[in-house]
């Protein structure tokens, strides 16, 4: 059974746990999830929206590419907390995340994308534009340049790296607490 909720009366709950991870579910290839902490909920074009930004060397990337549509599962109260890092640092091109971990799949309402039971604030999102121009590093402070985008990491380092981000604004189009 789902609640459904507005988004923005959810806004304090959403914003205070980005920072330290949620996670993202994409559907092309398969259903596959990634912890993000780079994300951002707000309002564009007269539209609510949330912002994620994905690595273009990840697994989600592509799967976004395929699919521009994708849920946000929020935890709420007490959740096992090691999902994040193990969804965050393991890639969906070699197994299957949602298997390993014991999550349970929830239906959507409006997009392909299923939601996660055990993360049950779920937004679902359509992309309506992504920016995929490359970094113009000088453009970037370098002391954080240098932390989020480290020139000796291989590209298929599950945590940093330096292939650039793309940005994804997304229009929420079904918001809900699975219960």
């Amino acid at each position: 059974m789902k609640k459904k909720i507005d988004a923005f009366d959810y806004a304090k709950e959403i914003t205070k746990v980005t920072a330290k991870g949620i996670l993202i579910t994409t559907k092309a290839d398969k259903v596959n999830t990634m912890t993000v902490g780079w994300s951002s909920l707000g309002v564009e074009w007269n539209r609510q929206i949330f912002t994620i930004y994905v690595r273009e060397s990840r697994f989600t990337h592509e799967q976004l590419e395929k699919n521009p549509e994708f849920t946000v599962n929020i935890p709420m109260g007490d959740f096992d907390k090691s999902i994040l890092g193990k969804v965050g640092t393991k890639t969906g091109w070699k197994l299957d995340k949602i298997e390993e971990n014991g999550l349970t799949l929830e239906e959507p309402e409006v997009i392909s994308v299923p939601g996660i039971k055990e993360f049950p604030l779920t937004l679902e999102c359509k992309v309506l534009y992504k920016k995929t121009q490359p970094l113009n590093e000088i453009n970037i402070d370098p002391e954080f340049m240098e932390h989020e985008y480290p020139h000796a990491v291989d590209d298929k380092y599950a945590v940093l790296n330096n292939s650039p981000h793309t940005e994804y604004i997304a229009e929420i189009v079904a918001a809900y607490i699975i219960e």
